[in-house]
């Protein structure tokens, strides 16, 4: 069964759950030793302005307007070291990337759940689903090393407008 975080979908007080998220991803960069640098930082806060993906051009838009920036390699090595340590993640339908919501900081297996309408992205723990496909998998001899679960649908918003 999916550990859900459907926050993305629910009304919330938004401030709160990226402000908790920021203190997370600090947290775990002090505990393994990271920088988190200052347009690092900001990329995350970007990130967590809004449940949603955003693309990298997008971001550096947003960081040169904000004089942190203006060529590609500036946002794309934030979101790298943003997705390898588990602060982000590379949501590959729609090319783009979202703050990793779950308190794992990295250690999980997230699926995600997005509305085609809104492009509001919701981040799910899969890690039963990992374990079902890797046990169904071993049969076959085949080790998976990598999974991207997306789920492309409607949330209840925008179905309801629909």
């Amino acid at each position: 069964m999916l550990q859900d975080n459907m926050t993305a979908f629910e009304q919330h007080d938004h401030a709160l759950c990226a402000d908790a998220a920021l203190s997370r991803a600090e947290g775990v960069a002090r505990d393994r030793g990271l920088r988190l640098t200052p347009v690092r930082r900001r990329v995350l806060e970007i990130l967590l302005e809004q449940h949603r993906a955003m693309g990298a051009y997008e971001v550096l838009d947003r960081l040169a307007v904000e004089g942190l920036g203006k060529q590609p390699p500036v946002a794309y090595r934030a979101l790298d070291f943003l997705v390898q340590n588990g602060f982000a993640h590379r949501v590959q339908r729609l090319n783009a990337f979202t703050a990793c919501q779950s308190s794992c900081a990295g250690g999980h297996a997230p699926a995600f759940l997005i509305c085609r309408l809104c492009q509001t992205v919701a981040e799910l723990d899969a890690t039963s689903l990992r374990a079902a496909l890797e046990a169904d998998t071993a049969s076959a001899g085949f080790t998976v090393e990598r999974t991207t679960i997306e789920a492309l649908g409607l949330c209840a918003a925008c179905s309801e407008a629909a």
